[in-house]
């Protein structure tokens, strides 16, 4: 095997370009925006960076290998021979996920999913089982079996650190994306009149001081054979927080809001940045200090149900937002321009990106 691994960081569709930024400005180059990702070249050492420190990425996968198999007896025995002991331990449970295709002899995904399983058990001796940790993925297409690791176990939305969110929440991840897609750097105030669980305000103070996305969680490569703990702790300590002046906002109508905003913030240990009030839409003030970005995933109608009061409430936001917060950006996450358009707001869409099984646009303006 290769010092060299093919490493894809998987993001939902549509924000593959704003990854591949991210990526670039980590040092991740060259980095190929492609359909569900982005994909880079690197060592281990790589691999758990891109875990620790990109805010886009949804998953870590790394391509350990492949080879033909045209029949179900041929990837048998090449499972069997394949240097599994490299990369996953014998004593570390694994769960085998088999995508396939009819272009392919092997078009039975169970079928070559208990070949591979076998040939885990027999050559390596590890135990298999649905409900692992770590994911070897096997891909077959035109007959090329390709296996990768997922590199990062649960979801890299999951932070680590929050501990209440609320109906319909924003992932992290896609928060991060959709902040960098409206321009943010982390030199500005942000502010979300509908905050929810504080998702984007805590991220926004977040990138303004360096923290690591990352930081407070585990990962699936930590029981892989490649790793080396030593390396891991040295790597994670040299990601130093810096000194951000900026102050990050968050209001909702709903105290509960407020409440779980206050907590995740400083469980995320950003609390001395922002700051949370139970303010309605109309009632919206603009802070003190300079202008910056107002970011929001407001309610819209696959999500509540009855669309009429949420003209009204667009409405409403746009008068208050062109009244009280001239210089600010503005933008927002919706699935109908109707609602982006009752805003009475100028503004400019992106692209469709899935959120919550629905299709979601980044509608967003220049300075008001």
């Amino acid at each position: 095997m290769s010092d060299k691994l093919d490493i894809f960081l998987i993001c939902p569709p549509g924000l593959e370009a704003a990854l591949a930024a991210e990526a670039q400005e980590n040092g991740f180059a060259p980095a190929r925006a492609v359909a569900g990702g982005v994909e880079v070249v690197g060592g281990w050492p790589d691999v758990w960076r891109a875990n620790l420190v990109l805010r886009g990425a949804v998953r870590v996968l790394v391509r350990i290998g492949s080879f033909r198999a045209f029949h179900l007896a041929q990837l048998d025995k090449r499972a069997r021979k394949f240097p599994w002991a490299d990369v996953l331990r014998p004593d570390v449970p694994v769960r085998v996920e088999v995508s396939t295709n009819k272009r392919s002899k092997i078009y039975h995904a169970g079928a070559a999913a208990q070949r591979i399983e076998t040939a885990l058990k027999e050559s390596l001796g590890a135990p298999v089982s649905a409900d692992a940790a770590l994911t070897l993925k096997a891909r077959i297409e035109d007959n090329l079996v390709t296996f990768s690791l997922d590199s990062s176990g649960e979801s890299l939305h999951k932070r680590g650190f929050k501990e209440a969110v609320n109906k319909a929440p924003m992932r992290e991840t896609l928060a991060a994306l959709f902040l960098r897609e409206a321009g943010y750097t982390g030199a500005e105030p942000v502010l979300d009149p509908m905050c929810g669980s504080g998702t984007f305000p805590i991220e926004a103070a977040e990138i303004a001081l360096g923290l690591a996305p990352g930081r407070a969680r585990r990962f699936a490569f930590e029981s892989l054979a490649s790793f080396d703990a030593p390396a891991w702790e040295s790597l994670r300590s040299s990601v130093t927080p810096r000194q951000s002046e900026q102050r990050f906002y968050g209001s909702d109508r709903d105290q509960g809001a407020i409440t779980m905003s206050t907590r995740n913030a400083a469980a995320a240990g950003v609390q001395d940045h922002t700051s949370f009030t139970c303010t309605s839409i109309s009632d919206l003030k603009r802070p003190e200090g300079p202008a910056g970005l107002v970011i929001l995933n407001p309610p819209y109608g696959a999500r509540i149900g009855n669309k009429k009061p949420l003209f009204a409430l667009h409405a409403a936001l746009g008068t208050t937002l062109k009244a009280e917060f001239r210089g600010w950006r503005v933008a927002i996450i919706t699935t109908e321009a109707s609602l982006a358009k009752a805003t009475g707001l100028a503004l400019s869409a992106g692209p469709y990106v899935p959120h919550g099984g629905l299709k979601v646009r980044l509608y967003q303006s220049g300075p008001l």
